[in-house]
């Protein structure tokens, strides 16, 4: 059996045109780890092909395709899809907008997996193996990451001159919270789920790297688990990047572990200086939280902050893009990002906003956090965009980068590295978001206005 293992081009992350270089693109885990989770009894071939890496040239040597879909690739997902199924190829996709949208990918598909694939992927190859394959294959009710012989991803069969790093590892999915514009509740449930201790240390000690990536949603979620993970990696000695929430503010031993563990930076999803914003967004417990105090004790413990804002929610007026850049400045925020408020499909603020009529676009290739496919409350669509993008370009003035790297006292080469490509990034907004494939469009209400990709098991750049 020969299987190609794909995931389709955004606009921003594509090998030609795109605006993420090797640069700022670690090496995702999602085609790796289906890789490694097919049955060796088939004896398959496979091959992976990420489009925002190298072109799709030529045709595929595969008999089945396995697309992993995230809502602002869809469409092109689904364009490939057509293209393979007119070949003769089966086609299976999954991810993050087939879980959303089930019925959909259906149509555009011979099977499809919902949910995470760790039992539906191996069962369905060994279906296609004998004839016998099933339209759609879902994630049972009592799906763990704590089982035996768990296999580690392939990252071998990626080349990794393509990337910054492939030392990406992954010790927990999904998150404990419900945030009203978040993916991973609506598909995934509001359970963790976490590999044991011991397989993600191995995993680190076969890469065999100093500095890692973590892709985890949120490191933090369940505190014990937390303890045991990151005692267990001080031995190593490694430097370490990863995901949190504000919520560690409240715990100083903890912070204080996940500085031993080799901690060099972390995200947090600030989302807002809006207190009643917060509330908006289902995210009130940031509210427990004194942004600027968390920030300088991070940078006491040696932790840059890369700090995550989003624009659109209901409380927001034209004044919050000033605001927040200025907060960012007076935080030290090591490496601010921003993103347009997206109300994916399948989540409560996609059915709110649906509800209220307020959702002005159901073409997917713009659901992205990049453009607004909604009507803002406090403001017009083109006062949100353009305000989107002027909090890009202010906060990567030079004047900026310097005051809040200042601030934070981060004098590090990777953080002025890191500034500098956004920085690029926030002054060429408008040179990337260009499509160089055929898509159909519901509708195109607004100008094309870029952040960065808001959903999860994207590249993103991480600050030391």
């Amino acid at each position: 059996m020969k299987i190609a293992l794909l995931s389709p081009k955004g606009p921003l992350y594509r090998a030609r045109g795109g605006i993420f270089k090797k640069s700022l693109r670690y090496q995702p885990l999602t085609l790796t780890t289906l890789a490694a989770l097919v049955p060796p009894e088939l004896n398959a071939s496979v091959t992976l092909h990420d489009e925002g890496i190298e072109p799709l040239d030529g045709p595929l040597d595969a008999e089945l395709v396995g697309m992993t879909v995230i809502t602002g690739t869809a469409p092109r997902a689904y364009e490939l899809a057509a293209r393979f199924r007119a070949e003769g190829k089966t086609v299976v996709l999954g991810g993050p907008h087939v879980t959303l949208m089930p019925h959909e990918a259906a149509e555009h598909a011979d099977a499809i997996c919902v949910g995470y694939a760790e039992d539906t992927w191996p069962e369905l190859l060994r279906d296609h193996a004998r004839g016998a394959l099933k339209p759609a294959y879902h994630q049972a009710p009592d799906f763990s990451l704590d089982r035996p012989g768990m296999p580690f991803a392939q990252r071998e069969l990626f080349d990794p001159r393509h990337f910054l790093t492939q030392a990406v590892f992954e010790a927990t999915r999904s998150c404990v919270h419900t945030c009203e514009f978040c993916v991973a509740p609506a598909a995934w449930g509001q359970k963790q789920y976490q590999k044991p201790v011991s397989w993600v240390i191995e995993d680190i000690r076969r890469v065999g790297q100093q500095k890692l990536i973590f892709v985890d949603l949120n490191l933090i979620s369940d505190r014990e688990y937390a303890r045991e993970l990151f005692t267990a990696m001080i031995p190593l000695k490694v430097q370490w990047f990863g995901l949190s929430t504000v919520l560690l503010a409240h715990d100083p031993e903890l912070m204080e572990l996940v500085a031993r563990s080799g901690c060099k930076g972390l995200l947090l999803g600030l989302e807002t200086v809006t207190p009643e914003s917060l509330r908006d967004a289902r995210k009130k417990f940031n509210g427990s939280v004194d942004y600027k105090q968390v920030i300088g004790d991070l940078h006491r413990l040696g932790i840059s902050i890369q700090g995550c804002f989003v624009f659109g929610l209901d409380h927001d007026s034209t004044d919050v893009f000033d605001a927040t850049v200025q907060f960012a400045i007076d935080a030290g925020v090591d490496l601010p990002r921003f993103a347009v408020l997206t109300p994916f499909p399948g989540t409560p603020l996609h059915r709110r906003l649906e509800a209220e009529g307020r959702i002005l676009t159901r073409d997917w290739e713009q659901y992205d956090g990049q453009h607004v496919v909604f009507q803002p409350k406090q403001m017009s669509v083109q006062e949100l965009a353009l305000g989107h993008e002027r909090a890009w370009k202010q906060v990567y003035r030079w004047s900026a980068i310097g005051r809040r790297l200042w601030a934070a006292r981060n004098f590090q080469p990777l953080a002025l590295t890191a500034n500098l490509g956004y920085r690029f990034y926030a002054h060429n907004l408008h040179r990337f978001y260009t499509c160089d494939w055929p898509i159909q469009t519901l509708a195109r209400p607004t100008p094309r206005v870029i952040t960065v990709q808001a959903e999860t098991k994207e590249p993103r750049t991480v600050c030391g």
